[in-house]
């Protein structure tokens, strides 16, 4: 099978996208002839077992980006064609014009159809957006891929495509250990793009509550920058008078990334709404345990008995970081490794993969 991708872009500022398409290209290039089309940018990320294509990418020379897909559609004459992505004109281009030219197509919107995120700026952007090209780019894909069941029945309400399928993001798990220590470092790990709807602000809130209580702690706030920036964040944490305990150290990347995870006591992501929650995975496959709201779909939390799944207030995150704290060590052990097993069960990429492939399948 021959499958192509296409993807704005593979840069690291892409976040949890770009990601995503890292973790599968490891396994999904295994099992199929994957072909990458995305757009020149910097710090891009390594993507292993593909062939990476570039495309114009302005909007202002159309003609010319299509006239170069459409003729990478030519040469390579794939199976089925994957898109990532919704609102960019990009995304709904590659759609027109695969569709045009035969080609089943598969569209994964990463949670960018989720209802918390068409209502961000709906007036100005979204609606002119759906009305123009973005409706139509959804209603003509063979199949739209949603990581979790929440995202599914939030696609199937909008009513543009009945035929929606769940495939979860994969993560690999070859070559990333567990920490061999759950000696308390009295570290907190918070990890995202620095998006409002992370939820950074009731993470600084619930500390700042608490502070006494977390005498001696520290709280790492790592992430590319976004809605907020560093200066923001650190202004914020002198604000709740918590800098002396706050570390905002930006993007965390490679070993570095790992380390965090490792060397922090648990892992919190207050969000509002995630499609999937890459950075849960993450830090389970560490054996790290996770506190998070229910805006990630991440329910098995509960059946795993591997951290808290709560409600998205500050006293919620609060009640729920002493909860951690009184926790034994041996029980904090057992929680990071149930947790990287439910990982290791439901989500290695090399499962996910062959989920993807059976799903391309169906729709050839």
């Amino acid at each position: 099978m021959k499958v192509v991708h296409y993807i704005p872009s593979i840069g690291k500022s892409g976040g949890g996208v770009s990601a995503y398409l890292q973790l599968l290209s490891h396994n999904l290039g295994q099992l199929v002839e994957l072909h990458i089309v995305c757009h020149l940018c910097d710090n891009e990320l390594q993507l292993t077992n593909c062939k990476v294509h570039y495309i114009e990418s302005s909007i202002k020379h159309p003609l010319k980006m299509k006239h170069e897909f459409c003729a990478l559609l030519d040469n390579l004459k794939p199976d089925v064609v994957h898109v990532n992505g919704c609102w960019m004109l990009q995304c709904s281009w590659t759609v027109f014009w695969a569709k045009a030219k035969g080609y089943p197509v598969a569209l994964s919107p990463h949670g960018m159809l989720e209802p918390w995120d068409i209502k961000k700026n709906y007036w100005i952007k979204k609606l002119p957006a759906l009305l123009l090209y973005q409706k139509h780019s959804i209603k003509i894909s063979d199949v739209l891929v949603a990581t979790a069941e929440k995202e599914k029945e939030n696609l199937l309400a909008l009513g543009y495509n009945s035929n929606v399928a769940v495939v979860p993001n994969g993560v690999i798990v070859d070559g990333i250990g567990c920490k061999e220590s759950w000696e308390e470092r009295k570290q907190i790990l918070f990890l995202a793009l620095y998006r409002k709807n992370k939820g950074i602000d009731i993470l600084m809130e619930a500390v700042a509550k608490i502070k006494q209580q977390l005498n001696g702690w520290k709280i790492v706030i790592a992430g590319i920058e976004s809605d907020y920036t560093v200066v923001e964040l650190n202004e914020m944490a002198i604000r709740l008078n918590i800098s002396d305990m706050v570390d905002v150290v930006g993007g965390l990347f490679g070993d570095d990334k790992w380390d965090a995870y490792c060397s922090s006591d648990v892992f919190v992501l207050p969000t509002l709404n995630e499609n999937f929650g890459i950075v849960i995975a993450e830090s389970y496959l560490c054996g790290t345990p996770v506190i998070t709201t229910k805006g990630a779909p991440w329910s098995m939390i509960e059946k795993y008995n591997c951290g808290w799944w709560i409600d998205r207030t500050v006293d919620e995150l609060t009640y729920a970081i002493i909860d951690f704290v009184h926790t034994p060590i041996e029980k904090r052990r057992l929680m990071g490794l149930q947790g990287r097993q439910l990982v290791k069960e439901r989500f290695a990429s090399d499962i996910v993969a062959k989920q993807i492939v059976e799903l391309y399948n169906s729709i050839i």
